[in-house]
Protein backbone atom coordinates (compact mmCIF):
# COMPACT_ATOMS: atom_id res chain seq x y z
CA UNK A 1 0.00 0.00 0.00
CA UNK A 2 1.43 3.51 -0.87
CA UNK A 3 1.62 6.25 1.96
CA UNK A 4 -1.55 8.78 1.34
CA UNK A 5 1.03 11.22 0.09
CA UNK A 6 1.72 9.23 -2.94
CA UNK A 7 -1.83 8.11 -3.47
CA UNK A 8 -2.87 11.84 -3.57
CA UNK A 9 -0.04 13.22 -5.77
CA UNK A 10 -1.37 9.98 -8.10
CA UNK A 11 -4.78 11.28 -8.12
CA UNK A 12 -4.11 14.81 -9.19
CA UNK A 13 -1.84 13.79 -11.93
CA UNK A 14 -4.20 11.26 -13.23
CA UNK A 15 -6.34 14.26 -13.24
CA UNK A 16 -3.89 16.74 -14.77
CA UNK A 17 -4.00 13.80 -17.97
CA UNK A 18 -7.35 14.10 -18.61
CA UNK A 19 -8.73 17.54 -17.55
CA UNK A 20 -9.03 20.29 -20.30
CA UNK A 21 -5.96 22.65 -20.54
CA UNK A 22 -6.69 26.46 -20.91
CA UNK A 23 -6.80 29.02 -23.28
CA UNK A 24 -3.97 31.45 -23.46
CA UNK A 25 -5.23 35.18 -23.41
CA UNK A 26 -8.86 34.54 -23.42
CA UNK A 27 -11.48 37.57 -23.25
CA UNK A 28 -12.82 39.09 -19.89
CA UNK A 29 -15.69 40.75 -19.37
CA UNK A 30 -17.68 42.57 -16.66
CA UNK A 31 -19.82 39.17 -15.12
CA UNK A 32 -18.32 36.90 -12.62
CA UNK A 33 -18.80 33.01 -11.83
CA UNK A 34 -17.59 31.78 -8.27
CA UNK A 35 -17.27 28.11 -8.19
CA UNK A 36 -16.76 26.03 -5.33
CA UNK A 37 -18.52 23.44 -2.96
CA UNK A 38 -20.69 26.66 -1.82
CA UNK A 39 -22.79 24.88 -0.07
CA UNK A 40 -20.36 23.13 2.40
CA UNK A 41 -19.59 24.15 5.72
CA UNK A 42 -15.57 24.71 5.18
CA UNK A 43 -13.31 27.63 4.94
CA UNK A 44 -13.29 27.19 1.13
CA UNK A 45 -16.76 27.40 0.92
CA UNK A 46 -17.28 29.64 3.13
CA UNK A 47 -14.74 32.29 0.92
CA UNK A 48 -16.99 31.97 -2.22
CA UNK A 49 -19.65 32.75 -0.18
CA UNK A 50 -18.07 35.61 0.89
CA UNK A 51 -16.47 36.37 -2.08
CA UNK A 52 -20.42 36.42 -3.82
CA UNK A 53 -22.16 38.46 -1.13
CA UNK A 54 -19.20 41.34 -0.81
CA UNK A 55 -19.72 41.59 -5.11
CA UNK A 56 -23.19 41.60 -4.55
CA UNK A 57 -22.92 44.37 -1.91
CA UNK A 58 -20.71 46.32 -4.94
CA UNK A 59 -23.21 45.61 -7.31
CA UNK A 60 -20.95 43.78 -9.33
CA UNK A 61 -22.95 40.91 -11.38
CA UNK A 62 -22.07 38.03 -9.35
CA UNK A 63 -22.54 34.26 -9.85
CA UNK A 64 -22.82 31.11 -7.23
CA UNK A 65 -21.33 27.70 -9.03
CA UNK A 66 -21.64 24.33 -7.01
CA UNK A 67 -18.94 22.87 -8.14
CA UNK A 68 -17.70 19.31 -6.33
CA UNK A 69 -14.47 17.76 -7.86
CA UNK A 70 -15.09 14.38 -6.63
CA UNK A 71 -18.60 13.61 -7.16
CA UNK A 72 -20.38 13.94 -10.63
CA UNK A 73 -24.17 15.07 -10.78
CA UNK A 74 -25.82 15.64 -13.82
CA UNK A 75 -28.32 18.13 -12.40
CA UNK A 76 -25.50 20.27 -11.07
CA UNK A 77 -23.99 19.38 -14.39
CA UNK A 78 -26.88 20.74 -16.16
CA UNK A 79 -26.97 23.56 -13.82
CA UNK A 80 -23.12 24.50 -14.72
CA UNK A 81 -24.03 24.28 -18.26
CA UNK A 82 -26.70 26.73 -18.29
CA UNK A 83 -24.79 29.31 -16.30
CA UNK A 84 -21.41 29.00 -18.01
CA UNK A 85 -23.38 29.19 -21.62
CA UNK A 86 -24.95 32.20 -21.00
CA UNK A 87 -22.02 33.92 -19.75
CA UNK A 88 -19.47 32.90 -22.10
CA UNK A 89 -16.78 35.40 -21.31
CA UNK A 90 -17.04 35.39 -17.40
CA UNK A 91 -14.01 34.60 -15.18
CA UNK A 92 -14.30 31.69 -13.06
CA UNK A 93 -12.56 32.08 -9.61
CA UNK A 94 -12.43 28.19 -8.16
CA UNK A 95 -12.24 28.65 -4.68
CA UNK A 96 -11.14 25.01 -5.17
CA UNK A 97 -7.41 24.21 -4.24
CA UNK A 98 -4.83 22.94 -6.48
CA UNK A 99 -5.10 18.93 -6.48
CA UNK A 100 -8.78 18.75 -7.07
CA UNK A 101 -8.43 21.63 -9.98
CA UNK A 102 -8.18 19.29 -12.99
CA UNK A 103 -11.40 17.52 -11.43
CA UNK A 104 -13.08 20.33 -10.80
CA UNK A 105 -12.84 21.45 -14.50
CA UNK A 106 -13.78 17.99 -15.79
CA UNK A 107 -16.84 17.97 -13.78
CA UNK A 108 -18.07 20.81 -16.24
CA UNK A 109 -18.97 21.34 -19.83
CA UNK A 110 -15.76 21.34 -21.50
CA UNK A 111 -16.73 23.61 -24.44
CA UNK A 112 -17.90 25.92 -21.60
CA UNK A 113 -14.49 26.29 -19.83
CA UNK A 114 -12.70 26.73 -23.29
CA UNK A 115 -11.45 30.59 -24.01
CA UNK A 116 -12.31 31.08 -20.24
CA UNK A 117 -10.28 32.78 -17.63
CA UNK A 118 -9.74 30.30 -15.01
CA UNK A 119 -8.52 32.06 -11.50
CA UNK A 120 -7.83 29.26 -8.61
CA UNK A 121 -8.17 30.60 -5.21
CA UNK A 122 -5.92 28.70 -3.15
CA UNK A 123 -5.49 28.27 0.49
CA UNK A 124 -2.99 25.97 2.23
CA UNK A 125 -1.68 26.04 5.70
CA UNK A 126 2.25 25.58 5.68
CA UNK A 127 5.34 27.44 4.70
CA UNK A 128 6.29 24.30 2.02
CA UNK A 129 3.32 22.94 -0.27
CA UNK A 130 2.95 19.12 -0.90
CA UNK A 131 3.95 17.55 -4.18
CA UNK A 132 0.36 16.80 -5.23
CA UNK A 133 -0.34 21.09 -5.35
CA UNK A 134 2.11 21.21 -8.24
CA UNK A 135 -0.55 19.51 -10.79
CA UNK A 136 -3.29 22.39 -10.53
CA UNK A 137 -0.61 25.44 -11.43
CA UNK A 138 -1.28 24.58 -15.20
CA UNK A 139 -4.91 25.07 -15.51
CA UNK A 140 -5.39 27.82 -14.17
CA UNK A 141 -4.29 31.75 -15.79
CA UNK A 142 -3.87 33.08 -11.93
CA UNK A 143 -3.79 32.19 -8.33
CA UNK A 144 -5.28 34.04 -5.59
CA UNK A 145 -4.71 33.53 -2.28
CA UNK A 146 -6.17 34.67 1.39
CA UNK A 147 -2.75 35.58 2.88
CA UNK A 148 0.83 36.64 2.42
CA UNK A 149 1.98 33.54 4.41
CA UNK A 150 -0.15 31.49 1.39
CA UNK A 151 1.31 33.36 -1.07
CA UNK A 152 4.91 32.66 0.16
CA UNK A 153 4.35 29.20 0.09
CA UNK A 154 3.36 28.98 -3.54
CA UNK A 155 6.18 31.33 -5.25
CA UNK A 156 8.41 28.55 -5.96
CA UNK A 157 6.12 26.60 -8.31
CA UNK A 158 4.37 30.10 -9.40
CA UNK A 159 7.48 31.38 -11.02
CA UNK A 160 7.58 28.24 -12.33
CA UNK A 161 4.93 28.30 -14.23
CA UNK A 162 4.71 31.60 -15.12
CA UNK A 163 1.73 32.35 -12.77
CA UNK A 164 1.22 35.78 -11.22
CA UNK A 165 0.00 35.31 -7.55
CA UNK A 166 -2.56 38.13 -5.81
CA UNK A 167 -2.66 38.67 -2.44
CA UNK A 168 -7.22 38.72 -2.07
CA UNK A 169 -7.75 38.62 1.43
CA UNK A 170 -11.69 37.06 1.96
CA UNK A 171 -14.06 40.44 2.18
CA UNK A 172 -15.89 39.84 5.22
CA UNK A 173 -16.74 43.40 5.77
CA UNK A 174 -18.41 43.55 3.13
CA UNK A 175 -20.66 40.19 3.92
CA UNK A 176 -24.18 39.99 4.50
CA UNK A 177 -25.10 40.83 8.37
CA UNK A 178 -27.96 39.39 10.02
CA UNK A 179 -30.47 40.71 12.66
CA UNK A 180 -29.41 38.41 15.65
CA UNK A 181 -31.83 40.46 18.20
CA UNK A 182 -34.51 37.74 18.26
CA UNK A 183 -32.08 34.94 19.04
CA UNK A 184 -30.97 34.72 22.87
CA UNK A 185 -28.38 32.60 24.51
CA UNK A 186 -30.50 30.19 25.38
CA UNK A 187 -31.65 29.27 21.94
CA UNK A 188 -27.76 28.93 21.61
CA UNK A 189 -27.31 26.48 24.91
CA UNK A 190 -25.19 29.28 26.56
CA UNK A 191 -24.86 29.95 29.80
CA UNK A 192 -26.66 33.27 31.35
CA UNK A 193 -23.98 35.25 33.53
CA UNK A 194 -20.68 33.83 32.28
CA UNK A 195 -18.16 35.45 30.40
CA UNK A 196 -17.92 33.03 27.19
CA UNK A 197 -14.80 31.91 25.83
CA UNK A 198 -15.53 30.69 21.98
CA UNK A 199 -13.56 28.64 20.58
CA UNK A 200 -14.61 27.75 17.17
CA UNK A 201 -13.41 25.04 14.31
CA UNK A 202 -13.95 22.64 11.26
CA UNK A 203 -12.74 19.14 12.19
CA UNK A 204 -12.37 18.02 8.75
CA UNK A 205 -9.87 21.21 8.52
CA UNK A 206 -7.72 19.04 10.67
CA UNK A 207 -7.65 18.41 14.64
CA UNK A 208 -3.79 18.71 15.04
CA UNK A 209 -3.80 21.83 13.15
CA UNK A 210 -6.40 23.30 14.68
CA UNK A 211 -5.61 22.39 18.27
CA UNK A 212 -8.47 22.53 20.57
CA UNK A 213 -6.86 20.26 23.07
CA UNK A 214 -4.48 23.26 23.43
CA UNK A 215 -7.60 25.99 24.32
CA UNK A 216 -9.44 23.51 26.50
CA UNK A 217 -5.94 23.16 28.80
CA UNK A 218 -5.58 26.91 28.47
CA UNK A 219 -9.20 27.70 29.77
CA UNK A 220 -8.69 24.80 32.47
CA UNK A 221 -5.88 26.14 33.73
CA UNK A 222 -7.83 29.45 34.36
CA UNK A 223 -10.81 27.90 35.54
CA UNK A 224 -8.50 27.05 38.42
CA UNK A 225 -8.37 30.83 39.66
CA UNK A 226 -11.47 32.27 37.66
CA UNK A 227 -15.18 30.76 37.81
CA UNK A 228 -16.89 32.88 36.31
CA UNK A 229 -16.39 31.85 33.15
CA UNK A 230 -17.63 29.43 30.55
CA UNK A 231 -15.91 27.41 27.25
CA UNK A 232 -18.13 27.07 24.38
CA UNK A 233 -16.82 24.57 21.84
CA UNK A 234 -18.49 25.45 18.57
CA UNK A 235 -17.28 22.06 16.50
CA UNK A 236 -18.32 21.58 12.81
CA UNK A 237 -18.48 17.78 11.16
CA UNK A 238 -17.70 16.17 14.93
CA UNK A 239 -19.89 13.36 13.49
CA UNK A 240 -17.47 11.87 11.31
CA UNK A 241 -14.11 12.30 13.76
CA UNK A 242 -15.15 9.86 16.36
CA UNK A 243 -11.73 9.21 17.72
CA UNK A 244 -10.90 13.35 18.09
CA UNK A 245 -14.40 13.87 19.51
CA UNK A 246 -13.10 11.48 22.27
CA UNK A 247 -9.69 13.17 23.13
CA UNK A 248 -12.11 15.93 23.23
CA UNK A 249 -15.01 14.85 24.93
CA UNK A 250 -12.36 12.74 27.50
CA UNK A 251 -10.70 15.92 28.42
CA UNK A 252 -13.45 17.91 29.00
CA UNK A 253 -15.62 15.14 31.19
CA UNK A 254 -18.62 16.10 32.61
CA UNK A 255 -17.73 19.86 33.11
CA UNK A 256 -20.90 21.88 33.30
CA UNK A 257 -18.76 25.29 32.83
CA UNK A 258 -17.55 23.84 28.86
CA UNK A 259 -20.85 23.54 26.31
CA UNK A 260 -20.30 21.85 23.01
CA UNK A 261 -22.34 22.85 20.01
CA UNK A 262 -22.06 20.10 17.30
CA UNK A 263 -24.75 20.82 14.96
CA UNK A 264 -24.35 23.28 12.10
CA UNK A 265 -25.47 26.63 12.92
CA UNK A 266 -27.27 29.00 10.51
CA UNK A 267 -25.11 32.40 9.69
CA UNK A 268 -27.81 34.53 11.39
CA UNK A 269 -27.32 31.57 14.42
CA UNK A 270 -23.03 32.02 13.95
CA UNK A 271 -23.05 36.14 13.87
CA UNK A 272 -25.75 35.56 17.42
CA UNK A 273 -22.99 33.18 18.91
CA UNK A 274 -20.01 35.85 18.31
CA UNK A 275 -22.65 38.56 19.29
CA UNK A 276 -22.76 36.51 23.07
CA UNK A 277 -18.80 35.29 23.31
CA UNK A 278 -16.75 37.88 25.17
CA UNK A 279 -13.60 36.41 23.92
CA UNK A 280 -12.26 34.24 20.81
CA UNK A 281 -9.33 31.84 21.29
CA UNK A 282 -7.60 30.29 18.55
CA UNK A 283 -4.39 28.43 19.51
CA UNK A 284 -4.13 27.17 16.12
CA UNK A 285 -0.68 25.53 14.90
CA UNK A 286 -1.13 27.20 11.58
CA UNK A 287 -3.94 29.31 9.09
CA UNK A 288 -4.05 30.41 5.96
CA UNK A 289 -6.17 33.06 6.70
CA UNK A 290 -8.02 33.01 9.85
CA UNK A 291 -11.42 33.31 9.17
CA UNK A 292 -13.25 32.96 12.64
CA UNK A 293 -10.39 35.31 14.75
CA UNK A 294 -11.12 37.77 11.24
CA UNK A 295 -14.86 37.46 11.89
CA UNK A 296 -14.88 38.05 15.85
CA UNK A 297 -12.80 41.15 15.25
CA UNK A 298 -14.87 42.81 13.21
CA UNK A 299 -17.57 41.94 15.43
CA UNK A 300 -15.69 43.53 18.21
CA UNK A 301 -14.36 40.91 19.84
CA UNK A 302 -10.79 40.04 21.57
CA UNK A 303 -8.72 37.66 19.72
CA UNK A 304 -6.20 35.51 21.75
CA UNK A 305 -3.91 33.81 18.61
CA UNK A 306 -1.58 32.17 18.15
CA UNK A 307 1.54 34.52 16.36
CA UNK A 308 2.33 32.37 13.76
CA UNK A 309 1.45 32.19 10.34
CA UNK A 310 -1.84 34.71 8.29
CA UNK A 311 -3.37 34.87 11.66
CA UNK A 312 -0.02 37.21 12.42
CA UNK A 313 -0.76 39.62 9.27
CA UNK A 314 -3.84 41.08 11.26
CA UNK A 315 -3.66 40.88 15.11
CA UNK A 316 -0.93 42.58 16.80
CA UNK A 317 -0.70 43.70 20.70
CA UNK A 318 -2.89 46.85 20.12
CA UNK A 319 -5.91 44.76 18.12
CA UNK A 320 -5.66 41.39 20.12
CA UNK A 321 -3.25 39.01 22.09
CA UNK A 322 -0.54 37.08 19.96
CA UNK A 323 0.30 34.02 21.50
CA UNK A 324 3.94 33.01 21.67
CA UNK A 325 5.26 29.40 19.85
CA UNK A 326 7.50 27.00 19.11
CA UNK A 327 8.36 25.37 15.94
CA UNK A 328 7.96 22.04 15.76
CA UNK A 329 7.80 19.28 13.02
CA UNK A 330 4.13 18.82 11.74
CA UNK A 331 2.55 15.29 13.47
CA UNK A 332 -0.66 14.78 11.76
CA UNK A 333 -2.44 11.72 12.05
CA UNK A 334 -4.61 12.02 8.97
CA UNK A 335 -1.05 12.61 7.34
CA UNK A 336 -2.62 15.55 5.20
CA UNK A 337 0.31 18.04 6.50
CA UNK A 338 2.65 14.78 7.35
CA UNK A 339 6.57 15.49 4.78
CA UNK A 340 9.40 16.21 5.07
CA UNK A 341 10.74 19.77 6.14
CA UNK A 342 7.65 20.89 7.53
CA UNK A 343 6.71 22.96 10.54
CA UNK A 344 4.40 24.40 12.70
CA UNK A 345 3.55 25.91 15.65
CA UNK A 346 3.37 24.70 19.09
CA UNK A 347 1.46 27.78 21.33
CA UNK A 348 2.24 28.27 24.87
CA UNK A 349 -0.58 27.44 26.24
CA UNK A 350 0.03 29.16 29.89
CA UNK A 351 0.84 32.62 28.00
CA UNK A 352 -2.39 32.04 26.17
CA UNK A 353 -4.27 30.91 30.09
CA UNK A 354 -2.27 34.27 31.45
CA UNK A 355 -4.24 36.32 28.73
CA UNK A 356 -6.87 34.99 28.86
CA UNK A 357 -7.34 35.95 32.46
CA UNK A 358 -6.29 39.51 32.10
CA UNK A 359 -8.95 39.85 29.79
CA UNK A 360 -11.88 38.23 31.87
CA UNK A 361 -10.75 40.43 34.98
CA UNK A 362 -9.60 43.54 32.44
CA UNK A 363 -13.21 44.10 31.16
CA UNK A 364 -11.93 47.77 30.31
CA UNK A 365 -8.72 46.08 28.35
CA UNK A 366 -11.12 43.53 26.63
CA UNK A 367 -13.64 46.09 25.09
CA UNK A 368 -11.33 48.28 23.96
CA UNK A 369 -9.14 46.16 22.02
CA UNK A 370 -12.40 44.81 20.18
CA UNK A 371 -13.23 48.31 19.52
CA UNK A 372 -9.56 48.45 17.86
CA UNK A 373 -9.84 45.04 16.38
CA UNK A 374 -13.04 46.08 14.35
CA UNK A 375 -11.62 48.84 12.93
CA UNK A 376 -8.26 47.16 11.82
CA UNK A 377 -11.42 44.12 10.35
CA UNK A 378 -12.70 47.11 8.27
CA UNK A 379 -9.73 48.36 7.13
CA UNK A 380 -8.21 45.16 6.14
CA UNK A 381 -10.99 42.93 4.95
CA UNK A 382 -13.07 45.13 2.93
CA UNK A 383 -13.56 44.47 -0.86
CA UNK A 384 -10.75 46.37 -2.34
CA UNK A 385 -8.06 44.12 -3.06
CA UNK A 386 -10.83 42.16 -4.64
CA UNK A 387 -11.87 44.92 -6.98
CA UNK A 388 -8.58 45.33 -8.14
CA UNK A 389 -7.97 42.12 -8.69
CA UNK A 390 -10.54 41.86 -11.29
CA UNK A 391 -9.60 45.03 -12.69
CA UNK A 392 -6.50 43.82 -13.44
CA UNK A 393 -7.27 40.44 -15.10
CA UNK A 394 -9.31 42.78 -17.29
CA UNK A 395 -12.83 42.52 -16.29
CA UNK A 396 -14.92 45.49 -16.90
CA UNK A 397 -16.65 46.30 -13.20
CA UNK A 398 -19.62 48.22 -14.36
CA UNK A 399 -20.77 49.44 -10.81
CA UNK A 400 -24.55 50.51 -9.62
Amino acid sequence: MFPPSSRRYGLARFGGCIAPSITPSPPVDSVVIIGGEVTRASGLGEGARVMHQALKKHHIDAHLLDVSPYSFSMARYKKSAQLLSKYLHAPLILHINSPQIPYALLSLPRKYIKNRKIIGYWAWELEVLPKDWIVGFQFVHEIWVPSKFVAKSMEKWAKQFNKIIRVVPHPIADRITYPVENISRQALGLPENKIIILVSFNLSSSFARKNPIGAISAFLKVYEHVKNIALVLKITYAEYYHDDMAKIMNMIQDRDNIVVIKHVLSAVENQALFKYSDIILSLHRSEGFGLVPAEAMLCGKAVISTNWSATEEFIDESCGVPVDYRLIPVQDSRSVYQFSNAYWAEPDCGIAAQAIQNLVLNPHYRFELGKVACKRAKEQFNSQSLIKGLSAIGAVINKG
